[in-house]
């Protein structure tokens, strides 16, 4: 198990980025990779609510065989424009992919305005390379950036 620890300054304040770490339809759109559609299933974005998101990917290669296709979980810890704490699986078959996850959202006010966010993703399963974990993360976290900061400008 691995854990991927990303820090990001968002030009936005942390009202908006908690608000679209807890939208449903936000979490759709930023979440997932560029050209794989999700459906969330279920949310409650409430401490012990629970989620569930699938994806859709038709257009990846013919004959490949995607990791995961869909994951649930459930929200651990809830503070308000402060942090957000959620334990989450892949359903999967595989061995390698299966297993209990955290994912910690921290929000801070940045010194020049706007919020420094922090997400550590841990215990990793060992089927998913720690570069293929950060590097989806970083292209979420570019999405949400751009989401927030296009609603701060509103």
């Amino acid at each position: 198990m691995s854990s991927t620890r990303i820090a990001r300054h968002v030009d936005a304040p942390r009202a908006e980025v908690y608000r679209l770490l807890l939208d449903a339809d936000a979490v759709a759109a930023w979440m997932l990779p560029d050209g794989i559609q999700g459906v969330v299933h279920r949310f409650e974005p409430q401490e012990g609510g629970g989620f569930s998101i699938t994806a859709d990917f038709a257009g990846e290669t013919p004959g490949s065989d995607p990791q995961h296709d869909a994951y649930y979980g459930r929200f651990v810890s809830l503070v308000p424009d402060e942090r957000v704490i959620e334990k989450l699986e892949f359903v999967t078959t595989r061995a390698e992919l299966a297993g209990e996850m955290t994912v910690s959202f921290v929000l801070a006010d940045a010194a020049g305005g706007g919020t420094n966010l922090l997400v550590v993703h841990d215990d990793v399963p060992a089927g998913l390379s720690e570069e293929d974990n950060e590097a989806g993360w970083r292209a979420a976290l570019d999405k949400l950036t751009a989401l927030a900061e296009r609603g701060a400008a509103r």
